[in-house]
């Protein structure tokens, strides 16, 4: 049982770092008023300002595969995103949500997509997936390109 607890607790941050990406892309550095640095996108961009490519999205798509299938029916960590878009939060048959996730009410509409690969935390609050987000604004239109035909 040691041996699982000290492997474990090695093992989180590399989990937690493949997931979270390089979360520098696309940022740059700003003084705040008491001379704090805080990162600032460098500018802000709409999806549907962007053209999602869906090979480069099945690439990008390779850091969700750790806790995320496309086929239908095979949870991870993560629930199955096959038909995600357009579908309900929290209704993948067979995962146990988050009270927050399964209670948010939201349709996954692109849109939505977009701005929850972005920041997951501020578009479902207190989701229990640890995710940093994707900066990089295209990468997340390619991710959602290859989310609508991942075959």
């Amino acid at each position: 049982m040691r041996k699982f607890v000290v492997v474990s607790f090695i093992s989180l941050p590399a989990f937690v770092a493949a997931c979270s990406g390089s979360g520098t892309e696309n940022e740059k550095t700003a003084s705040g008023n008491q001379g704090t640095e805080t990162a600032v996108p460098v500018e802000s961009v709409s999806l549907a300002s962007l053209t999602g490519n869906a090979a480069a999205g099945k690439a990008a798509f390779a850091q969700c595969s750790t806790c995320h299938a496309v086929q239908a029916g095979v949870n991870k960590i993560g629930p199955s995103l096959h038909g995600i878009v357009g579908s309900k939060a929290g209704t993948a048959t067979g995962f146990s949500y988050s009270a927050a996730n399964a209670a948010i009410g939201i349709t996954w509409t692109k849109e939505n997509l977009f701005q929850f690969l972005e920041n997951p935390q501020s578009v479902v609050p207190k989701t229990k997936m640890i995710f940093g987000g994707i900066p990089d604004a295209q990468k997340r239109a390619d991710i959602i390109a290859y989310l609508e035909n991942p075959s």
